[in-house]
């Protein structure tokens, strides 16, 4: 479906002699045209923003919207704003279905700028567009409830008639290629269209009680061209991190309570196999919570340990050995301890990256001992403590 929007989008600018931009309804990037001028002036900061960072500011949605493009029917040309940030004018080609607006064109407005027969061929192609934009929407929210089902089902024949419902829904797109993606907490109702979804819905998260706030995952069925395709899964997911925050969450803080984070499954050709890609999808969501390196959006094939004590650590850690340790008057011990473990053991790298000097490691391993009864000279208790630092990091 991506690849669709994009060749729209370049049959009008090759319509208008112009780069044109897709963006949604909330004003997310979609789609851009190739901008090959040689005048710097043609990429304004308004249109460089939007490419690089996928959506627009709050204060350049004002300023179009103040131009009544969600109503317009026809090319709406909009005036440069430099207080706003637009320091070009612009043409706005609502993108509508059904009467309903369902994204905007974009493009630089020039002098000479188009002609009526070109913008009337145009707009043609933005009326394509948005059938696509509403098919897609529909279709998502249309599956929500069989993706649901499958999700949430039990083993054995529960799950089997899921998973043949949502097979029948999707008809021949069953036989593709999907993705499994978690993004949480989530709160509130599912967006109403994710380019490149086949179906979307809320859940809730094994381990939260409740349906509100950090109680909820949005998950998120992509489809995809070939396993080396994952690029646009990535782009969709990162989109809707900012949607995510302005529902309750902090995008792109991982490594903070209440961070909004994503994890994208290994994809999957077999529809039976989606309850376990969304297990990989949590988990590499979880994995992007813990550890700022991974985050916002983590791969399941690339948090590495984490594919193992996310499916062990659902509950908090409570190991006799590590509890006191693991108490929030230890912390600084146990940084400590998480350091010289990732370091292999090696106590000069351990106490260069912690900034301190390797008698004060050692004082402090110490004390790690004899807080926990463990042996850091011992392979199976070095195990142990590791396990319980990390697995700690996901509760």
């Amino acid at each position: 479906m991506k690849g669709d929007y994009q060749d729209l989008v370049d049959e009008i600018s090759a319509l208008l002699g112009a780069p044109a931009t897709l963006e949604n309804r909330d004003f997310r990037l979609i789609a851009f045209g190739a901008h090959d001028s040689d005048d710097d002036a043609a990429m304004d900061p308004v249109r460089t923003r939007s490419i690089l960072t996928r959506q627009s500011t709050a204060a350049v949605r004002s300023w179009f919207e103040g131009f009544g493009i969600a109503r317009a029917t026809g090319p709406v040309h909009i005036p440069a704003a430099p207080e706003a940030g637009v320091f070009r004018g612009r043409i706005c080609l609502p993108v509508r279905c059904r009467g309903i607006v369902q994204g905007y064109v974009w493009l630089l407005d020039q002098d000479p700028g188009p002609g009526p027969a070109e913008l009337a061929a145009a707009m043609e192609v933005a009326q394509r567009i948005g059938v696509l934009l509403d098919e897609e929407a529909k279709a998502g929210a249309d599956l929500s409830r069989e993706f649901l089902a499958v999700l949430t089902a039990g083993r054995g024949w529960q799950q089997d008639m899921a998973v043949a419902a949502l097979r029948v829904a999707l008809g021949p797109a069953a036989e593709g290629l999907h993705a499994a993606v978690c993004v949480a907490p989530w709160s509130g109702e599912a967006p109403a269209s994710v380019p490149g979804a086949a179906a979307v819905c809320v859940v809730p998260r094994p381990g939260h009680e409740g349906g509100a706030g950090g109680g909820l995952a949005l998950a998120v069925l992509l489809r995809l061209r070939s396993t080396d395709a994952l690029a646009p899964a990535l782009t969709a997911v990162a989109r809707l991190l900012p949607r995510s925050a302005g529902t309750g969450g902090t995008a792109g803080t991982a490594g903070t309570p209440g961070a909004v984070t994503a994890g994208v499954a290994e994809p999957v050709r077999v529809l039976s196999e989606l309850p376990a890609a969304w297990a990989q999808a949590v988990a590499a969501a979880r994995a992007a919570a813990a550890q700022p390196r991974f985050g916002p959006v983590a791969r399941w094939s690339a948090i590495g340990p984490y594919r193992l004590l996310a499916a062990l650590a659902a509950d908090p850690v409570d190991d006799p050995a590590t509890r006191a340790l693991l108490g929030p008057a230890h912390r600084e011990l146990a940084r400590t301890a998480e350091v010289f473990l990732d370091c292999a053991g090696q106590a000069g790298r351990a106490a260069a990256a912690l900034g301190i000097h390797r008698q004060t490691l050692y004082y402090r391993l110490a004390r790690v001992e004899q807080l926990t009864g463990l042996d850091l000279d011992e392979g199976e208790d070095r195990l142990l403590l590791h396990m319980a630092l990390k697995a700690a990091r996901l509760t």
